[in-house]
């Protein structure tokens, strides 16, 4: 009957010991140097480890739908491709350039006295070869360049909370996640709460962009193709209960401990906390669950545990391993009541009802 925030030290620790698994639905781990190696195996998803590519595309081939210049010379003047010798502008052209077209649906395109050349999923070497290989005999020691003007199929689409999303050209030279974001314009939103998504052949990973700005190994090359989107998910915590601050609380960061969360939340309140009943909740995968308790016979939601970690700062140590803890987007922290502070509510509650009484008998005795 008496007003709180939420359950006490004593009455988490026997909900955690009841045979009856409607009550013992959760994880009641202390934290220790053991727990947080046991968390150290919590994998977050990478790109390195998704896609692995830290190699430039091995080559730049051509597409359907790019658009391809063909620039045609011969080693002497009254050929296919160049003007007489005797033509009266000048001794005569040596080369021509066949108009800028786009590679068919069949994959080719249309090089005059070459026929039709296909070209779709070759480089432009190999098409420059089979275009002089074509015109040999037909024109006088012809050489060849194809230039891709435009191309649709080198690219990669960028999407989401960036300043100018759109396709972006990838150059034979690679391009990584950070040159094609900074390509579209860069992100509008702060680093430290957007997620960078890459979608490839149907596979799709998410990575914190402030990861991949810092860890060289995340920022692989792009593939024609891919497709990346930025994600704005401000990560946030919730603190409640004998807490300064009951709020959901942004991180402002990548990653921050228990100690600097605690902080932002502005700490126990000193005439109500139980700096012994200092609480994390979270779900944690069956991996880590066993790992932390490997007796354990609870139930799990969709591979997930139910896992409340309980942190003793009265304890030095317990100082310490906050600082080494690391918050999780969307973690709740709660700090339960000290047991003097239920006491002193009902003293308070006393008070409330027998001060009536005590001043109806002063009153009485006065007279």
């Amino acid at each position: 009957m008496i007003p709180s925030a939420g359950p006490n030290r004593q009455q988490i620790s026997d909900a955690a010991k009841s045979q009856n698994p409607e009550i013992a639905d959760f994880l009641l781990v202390d934290v220790n140097n053991d727990v947080l190696s046991a968390l150290s195996h919590y994998a977050k998803p990478t790109f390195e480890g998704s896609f692995g590519n830290r190699k430039r595309p091995s080559k730049y081939v051509i597409g359907v739908g790019d658009s391809i210049t063909v620039t045609i010379w011969e080693g002497a003047a009254g050929g296919l491709f160049s003007r007489p010798a005797s033509d009266v502008l000048g001794t005569g052209s040596q080369s021509a350039a066949i108009p800028e077209q786009q590679v068919s649906k069949e994959g080719d395109i249309t090089v005059p006295f070459a026929g039709r050349i296909v070209v779709a999923g070759k480089t432009t070497d190999q098409v420059e070869q089979t275009i002089v290989s074509k015109l040999t005999g037909k024109a006088i020691e012809p050489q060849v360049l194809v230039v891709v003007s435009k191309s649709v199929n080198n690219a990669a689409t960028v999407i989401g909370e960036v300043n100018a999303p759109g396709r972006v050209p990838l150059s034979p030279r690679g391009e990584r996640i950070l040159d094609v974001i900074a390509l579209a314009g860069g992100n509008k939103t702060p680093a430290h709460e957007t997620f960078v998504v890459l979608d490839r052949n149907g596979s799709s990973t998410a990575v914190p962009l402030q990861t991949v700005i810092g860890q060289r190994g995340e920022n692989i090359y792009i593939l024609p193709d891919d497709t990346i989107s930025l994600i704005s998910d401000p990560q946030t915590f919730t603190a409640f209960g004998a807490a300064t601050r009951n709020a959901q609380i942004p991180f402002d960061a990548a990653g921050i401990s228990l100690a600097e969360a605690l902080a932002k939340s502005g700490g126990l309140i000193d005439n109500r906390a139980d700096p012994q009943g200092v609480y994390l909740m979270r779900f944690e995968t069956e991996k880590i669950a066993r790992l932390l308790n490997p007796d354990y016979a609870g139930p799990t939601y969709n591979g997930y545990v139910r896992v409340i970690y309980k942190l003793d700062l009265r304890q030095a140590n317990g100082i310490l391993l906050s600082r080494d803890f690391l918050i999780r987007n969307k973690d709740a922290i709660y700090i339960s009541n000290a047991p003097i502070s239920d006491l002193n509510k009902v003293l308070s509650i006393f008070s409330i009802v027998a001060a009536p009484v005590s001043q109806a008998a002063s009153i009485t005795n006065g007279f």
